[in-house]
């Protein structure tokens, strides 16, 4: 299957602990967070994945790669890709990674400015990570496959016009 295959995504935000879950509805526009997971064991983890793919037919999976900030494979990013090689024993859907890098952050930054208290933001982190991550995914490939089309010259050609306005305005 491409990514371009029509069905919901799942994204997952693996972590020591908790594997934080998202999901996409079936045209591929938003990402949702959904109950996270207990990491261990490891086994429970996985079969708990499986069913989620079974029952949501999720016909991919994401996983979020936690590069250094330099893009490079840390340790951590050692430990996703051993995760993976399991998951892809488990389940017969593609299992692609996403870059993650700083999503966590991202994460615990947008619950503090909502006023999440700290010791309830970790309970929101994991699976608030896993939906930046899919919505990052999710994104990315809806810029891959949109053709250029008609209305996106008509588009660019009336915003020009605006920036026209806008100088008039300026002198």
């Amino acid at each position: 299957m491409s990514t371009t295959t029509p069905g919901r995504v799942l994204a997952l935000d693996v972590g020591e602990r908790r594997i934080g879950v998202a999901l996409s509805d079936p045209d591929r526009i938003i990402a949702s967070g959904q109950p996270t997971l207990n990491a261990k064991p490891l086994k429970q983890a996985l079969e708990q994945i499986q069913r989620l793919i079974e029952r949501e037919q999720v016909t991919q999976v994401v996983i979020g790669l936690p590069l250094t900030l330099r893009g490079e494979v840390g340790p951590q990013a050692e430990v996703i890709h051993r995760f993976v090689a399991e998951l892809k024993k488990s389940v017969s859907v593609p299992v692609h990674l996403q870059d993650e890098r700083l999503t966590s952050v991202a994460a615990d930054r947008s619950l503090e400015a909502m006023g999440v208290r700290r010791n309830k933001r970790r309970e929101h982190i994991d699976q608030l990570a896993a939906v930046l991550i899919l919505q990052s995914y999710l994104d990315t490939q809806r810029m891959q496959i949109r053709p250029s089309t008609t209305a996106d010259a008509d588009y660019a050609d009336d915003y020009d016009d605006y920036d026209e306005e806008q100088d008039d305005y300026d002198d």
